[in-house]
């Protein structure tokens, strides 16, 4: 694992909670790769979870990657949320389960087979990349309506 694959992501949401979209930008060395997708019913956070994690899904071997997001909910719940939520049964602090348990088991098994750090960005301040994946989670909220 000698070149770092890096991940560019971003989630979006036509209301909080409503049509939801969410975009990914892979590049290694020259190559680059871009992934959407959407949902009808969801979050903010889903999204920009779900960006992480199809990225992830898309690597066919182990790498070293660099994810960059403007999520400070995903990049904070990995780093240090996830842990204790893991010791405590996927509970808070205050015994309640935690919200989106489901993409965070998904997140945290996407992750664990590959050498990933994390890096956040400012959303929406120029910012190349996070730009480019802001506009493919937009795109993608467009075709779902669209096709409905």
């Amino acid at each position: 694992m000698t070149e770092t694959v890096w991940l560019f992501t971003d989630g979006a949401c036509s209301g909080n909670p409503g049509p939801g979209g969410w975009g990914a930008l892979l590049r290694y060395k020259k190559q680059e790769r871009e992934l959407s997708g959407a949902e009808p019913d969801t979050t903010n956070n889903r999204m920009e979870m779900m960006a992480v994690i199809m990225g992830l899904r898309a690597l066919t071997r182990p790498c070293r990657v660099q994810v960059v997001s403007d999520s400070q909910y995903v990049i904070k719940g990995i780093q240090e949320w996830l842990p204790a939520w893991r010791r405590n049964g996927f509970k808070t602090a205050a015994k309640k389960p935690v919200a989106n348990e489901d993409l965070w088991r998904a997140l945290d098994a996407e992750v664990a087979k590959h050498q990933v750090q994390w890096q956040w960005v400012r959303g929406h301040d120029g910012h190349a990349e996070n730009e480019r994946v802001d506009t493919l989670a937009r795109a993608a909220i467009d075709q779902l309506r669209e096709a409905s």
